[in-house]
């Protein structure tokens, strides 16, 4: 079978049935396990001389060690395939989680901040109704890229060791690409690995969104807004996201107690964000998928 024709069941078997709490409650997720060696790695190596190199080794060993278990993981046949696929892409969660915020902020902002604070890094206990919406719409749009487009993306190209690959560095840009001082240089390859692995696939979700929410005709615009972004390709989506259902989004938001100012995207939109524009934008997201669905058939039908 082609990576196409494994896509689609897993996409929808994700679709279906998400994180299963019944199942991550007794077992450890994948994306646990990931971590588990990258804070290995980062503990037995980040020290001393030489931390960019050491960096560097830990991301071509991280590499190296994905793509054989997904080629291993790979000769058990289709089925596991599919599963492993569908375990890994994260449709489902997403929309739950930022749903729940929107939720949340409808009975209380307390608990929209709750709520919000699960799915963003930014300070969240002054936050008001908008910045909370703000801030869930903004996580929506960038997790569709790396939690559902990115990994299918790199499924239909390299299969399973493609997948495993591209789900490693994430988690590795996660734990270990910000710039702090502690992972400043042992966390550049990191950061720069998963930023290259997500240069197509960030734009392709910004594609999405926008012709779902009938928005491809301003695309310069999208473009333009995506690299005023800090990160080369988060901007992409939110960009698209924000003009779909016509807010703004980035703007001011305090960070380890310190306010910091961030060019708005799509500065004409509307500041006053709510739940509403939270479903707005997972009604979005369902809308996008479906277009991702609907591509990935085709391509396993013609190839």
């Amino acid at each position: 079978m082609t990576t196409a024709a494994l896509l689609v069941p897993a996409l929808a078997l994700d679709a279906l049935f998400g994180e299963p709490k019944w199942l991550w409650s007794r077992l450890p997720h994948p994306a646990v396990l990931m971590g588990r060696v990258i804070k290995q790695l980062d503990d037995q190596l980040n020290h001393g001389h030489h931390r960019k190199a050491k960096g560097i080794a830990a991301m071509v060993g991280l590499v190296l060690f994905a793509g054989w278990l997904g080629w291993a993981l790979s000769l058990a046949g289709p089925i596991v395939e599919i599963l492993v696929a569908a375990i890994l892409l994260a449709q489902r969660s997403l929309c739950e989680h930022v749903e729940a915020v929107a939720d949340g902020l409808r009975r209380d902002l307390a608990e929209g901040r709750t709520a919000v604070s699960m799915i963003v890094s930014r300070d969240t206990g002054k936050m008001t109704g908008p910045q909370v919406s703000r801030s869930a719409i903004e996580s929506a749009a960038e997790n569709f890229s790396d939690g559902i487009i990115a990994p299918a993306f790199w499924f239909l190209i390299g299969g399973l060791p493609g997948l495993l690959i591209y789900k490693f560095a994430n988690t590795a840009d996660s734990m270990i690409g910000y710039k702090t001082p502690r992972h400043r240089h042992f966390g550049w390859a990191a950061a720069r690995f998963d930023d290259l692995l997500n240069l197509i696939p960030a734009r392709l979700s910004a594609v999405l969104i926008a012709i779902v929410g009938g928005q491809l005709r301003n695309w310069g615009d999208i473009a333009a807004d995506a690299r005023q972004h800090r990160s080369p390709n988060a901007g992409w989506p939110e960009a698209a996201m924000a003009r779909a259902i016509h807010v703004a989004l980035a703007g001011p938001r305090s960070y380890d107690g310190r306010m910091q100012s961030f060019p708005w995207v799509n500065p004409d939109g509307a500041k006053s964000s709510d739940a509403h524009s939270i479903k707005r934008a997972v009604r979005t997201l369902w809308l996008a998928w479906g277009l991702g669905l609907i591509l990935t058939v085709a391509i396993a039908l013609l190839f």
